[in-house]
């Protein structure tokens, strides 16, 4: 049988994981999921890759907004901004006119060294999905192309056997990890998922990054580029893309709960 092993929210785009017990699911993924996001005075997004320490930001979705901590800073709690407040940003290659705040400038540029501001996508905030992998209507969050990330213990356990130090899940920032009797990567080949009574379109495999590198305890980015360089090796596609885990659009809304079951859809 398969089952939801875990479910984690990312409150904040390459903030730290937080582990649910269940989570609901709305058009644009599990509700919460990477609403906020840090960007430079450019108003271009900010993430681990360039900015390893907002790994290290715990962010706490409230009725009135977030919290942010980490190590060596006071808590810092934002209010949701006014939505008249508003601005352009970027993330790759789209642009999503987010609200935004200024509370949380001073805490986040000392914690980053650089100049950072806290946008927030909110109910009037827009950004379509690839269209050549999706439908006409759909919309993501700041999550970096699709509103929901599933990964399988069975890929991982096929990945660390490959791996002479072995690498936890929280490397590769699923939103949904399922486990049970599934052979490594059986995920890639279904064209969806029923997951606690809910559907979802299984619309591509994830590409991976070097964020997969980063060790979320020392902050530090791993100097022979593992797991990524393994993964190379045997999951690598064209053009030039390496592939772990899939990307899911919901196709009905509802809540989701740690030990529910999994059905492939063929």
């Amino acid at each position: 049988m398969l089952k939801i092993a875990e479910l984690n929210l990312y409150p904040l785009k390459s903030c730290a994981q937080i582990s649910l017990d269940q989570a609901a699911v709305g058009p644009l993924g599990l509700e919460g999921d990477r609403r906020w996001m840090v960007v430079d005075p450019n108003g271009r997004f900010m993430t681990g890759r360039e900015q390893p320490k907002l790994l290290s930001i715990r962010a706490q979705p409230s009725i009135h907004g977030i919290g942010l901590s980490a190590r060596g800073c006071k808590t810092l709690d934002v209010p949701f901004p006014d939505a008249g407040m508003r601005r352009p940003v970027q993330v790759w290659s789209s642009q999503v006119l987010a609200a935004w705040t200024t509370v949380a400038d001073a805490w986040l540029s000392a914690l980053l060294g650089a100049p950072a501001t806290l946008v927030y996508m909110d109910k009037s905030a827009r950004r379509p999905t690839d269209p050549r992998y999706s439908q006409a209507h759909d919309q993501v969050s700041f999550a970096d192309g699709f509103p929901v990330l599933l990964t399988t213990k069975a890929s991982l356990a096929d990945l660390n056997a490959r791996l002479d130090t072995p690498v936890g899940m929280e490397r590769f920032r699923a939103n949904i990890v399922v486990s049970g009797d599934l052979e490594p990567y059986q995920e890639d080949h279904s064209r969806g998922f029923e997951i606690d009574g809910l559907r979802f379109d299984n619309v591509k495999p994830c590409a991976r990054c070097v964020f997969t590198t980063l060790d979320a305890e020392t902050l530090i980015f791993d100097p022979a580029r593992e797991p990524l360089k393994t993964l190379s090796t045997y999951r690598r596609a064209q053009p030039g893309k390496i592939l772990f885990g899939v990307n899911l659009i919901a196709r009905q809304f509802g809540t989701l709960h740690v030990g529910a079951p999994v059905r492939l859809l063929d």
